[in-house]
């Protein structure tokens, strides 16, 4: 691909209405070859459903789409493809019984012969730049079901490079990655727009778009709210335009200083960490922070403890009284729950309406005879609705019609219409916009100050920085290490998650 690639991309006052509800009005956008736009917006701001419009999945309403000067009321999957749009998706799109390199080409195999066989040695051969382009360590020829999340998500990156691609839509790609893996991706980025191939960057971690764009358009409520040039792109700028207001500090100090220990974890080995051991505590009033880079085994542990599976050994404890769970049913009786780190794969039952996903971990509690009331269900799906501020007209619509940020808040209701004495947070706010974090924090606070255990999990710096009253960092399955809040700070955090004595920096 050449540096003087070309390409004039307009979308002209492009409406979406879906029944009852305006996805985008008159919104415009100009993409240019060769640079960088941030889209940023609170979940539910239109960013999706604009991209799709622009992917051919959905016709607008109104308005006109120009490629290169030809105009077009809607496109279809094939003409976008066809004008070299590619997407790097959120939502991971991979077949894990296949192949790095089978992903990559799916539906365009390289072939041989007369017979047309499939041609796998020319394939990885093919592959295994785009994986170095990437800084990828896995191999063309690594088992998909064998990959991490974070390495799914490199996959699907050079999947996007794989196509002669003109504008490359990212959404959300570093919502997995390491700080040293979102780094490549920066790189990749600016060696995308040298080729002179545009890239829509959509990204709730706006330190990233500060970082990358060459300039940030941003939605609100399905309209343009604003414009914002390189040099004035700044944190604060982009959350003003987002949310209408500021942001106030991440961090709010606990009503009371911390109390007993709640969740007692001793010398705990998981089956992905067989050979290490992980000590600490959980006390009442706090929010337990736990860092560590990905691939330290802090999902493990949590799992293991939640009765997912893999402890191999050592003792939990809540309230001083054991607790050995075999199962998710041991653990939730015993008032220990878990939001899973996978909300969509894990925390909820997406085809299911909100109401039954709310009240599916409790379901005797519903009962009238050996029958489900739907009546109590929607009275507490109602309740918790109203409490964390879900945004859905009606808890019977299904899940899945819901932006990220308010799935998130359904999976805490599932939760929170319970009795929880221990809840620990699996990235609580990966793709989920700077609102929804805020409220998701504040709930997490308040959850800490009614003397329930709130465990932390993040490899968002600026989140268990910003949030948590104690830091444990582990690496390899082991804890390396324990901060107060005095003594916080990013090189600390990261000093800890490679193994390193703090009194040796």
């Amino acid at each position: 691909m050449s540096a003087d690639l070309q390409l004039d991309l307009r979308l002209e006052a492009i409406t979406k209405i879906y029944p009852g509800v305006i996805a985008l009005e008159n919104v415009s956008l100009h993409i240019r070859a060769g640079e960088v736009i941030g889209l940023i917006g609170e979940n539910g701001a239109g960013k999706s459903t604009l991209m799709k419009v622009l992917g051919g999945v959905i016709t607008p309403t109104a308005g006109t789409i120009s490629i290169d000067g030809e105009e077009y009321d809607s496109l279809t999957v094939a003409q976008s493809q066809a004008a070299g749009i590619a997407f790097v998706h959120q939502e991971l799109n991979v077949f894990d019984n296949l192949d790095v390199a089978a992903n990559i080409f799916l539906g365009r195999e390289k072939t041989r012969g007369r017979f047309r066989l499939i041609d796998i040695g020319a394939m990885h051969t093919a592959v295994q730049p785009l994986l170095d382009r990437v800084g990828a360590r896995f191999k063309p020829s690594t088992p998909v079901a064998t990959l991490s999340l974070a390495e799914q998500q490199l996959l699907e990156i050079a999947k996007a490079l794989s196509v002669e691609a003109r504008l490359v839509i990212m959404d959300e790609p570093t919502s997995s990655l390491t700080i040293s893996e979102t780094n490549t991706l920066l790189k990749v980025i600016a060696d995308l727009k040298a080729q002179g191939i545009a890239v829509v960057f959509i990204s709730h971690r706006l330190g990233e778009v500060e970082a990358c764009a060459d300039r940030v358009v941003v939605l609100r409520d399905g309209r343009i709210a604003g414009h914002l040039p390189r040099e004035n792109t700044t944190h604060d700028a982009m959350i003003r335009l987002m949310i209408g207001r500021d942001l106030k500090a991440l961090y709010t100090p606990p009503a009371a200083a911390p109390g007993e220990p709640l969740l007692a974890i001793r010398n705990v080995r998981t089956s992905a960490k067989p050979a290490s051991a992980a000590s600490f505590d959980v006390h009442t009033g706090e929010i337990l922070g736990v860092a560590g880079l990905i691939g330290a085994g802090r999902t493990e542990l949590a799992q293991a403890i939640f009765g997912v599976g893999g402890k191999l050994g050592g003792e939990v404890s809540i309230g001083g009284k054991p607790l050995d769970a075999q199962s998710p049913a041991e653990a939730i009786a015993a008032g220990l729950y878990l939001v899973p780190e996978d909300r969509k794969r894990s925390g909820l039952i997406l085809d299911l309406a909100i109401l039954d996903n709310v009240t599916m971990a409790n379901l005797p509690a519903f009962a009238e005879w050996g029958m489900v009331s739907r009546a109590r269900q929607i009275v507490v799906a109602e309740d918790q609705r109203r409490k964390l501020s879900i945004r859905t007209p009606d808890v019977r619509r299904a899940a899945l019609e819901m932006s990220g940020g308010n799935q998130q808040k359904v999976v805490l209701a599932k939760w929170l219409s319970m009795a929880p004495k221990v809840i620990i947070f699996d990235e609580p706010t990966r793709g989920i916009d700077v609102g929804a974090k805020a409220e998701i924090y504040k709930l997490m606070r308040a959850l800490a100050d009614r003397g329930v255990g709130v465990m932390m999990i993040s490899s968002d710096m600026e989140e268990v920085i910003g949030v948590s009253d104690r830091i444990v960092v582990m690496k390899d399955g082991r804890v390396t290490g324990e901060l107060q809040r005095r003594d916080f700070s990013e090189h600390n955090v990261l000093m800890l998650a490679v193994g390193r004595v703090l009194e040796e920096a």
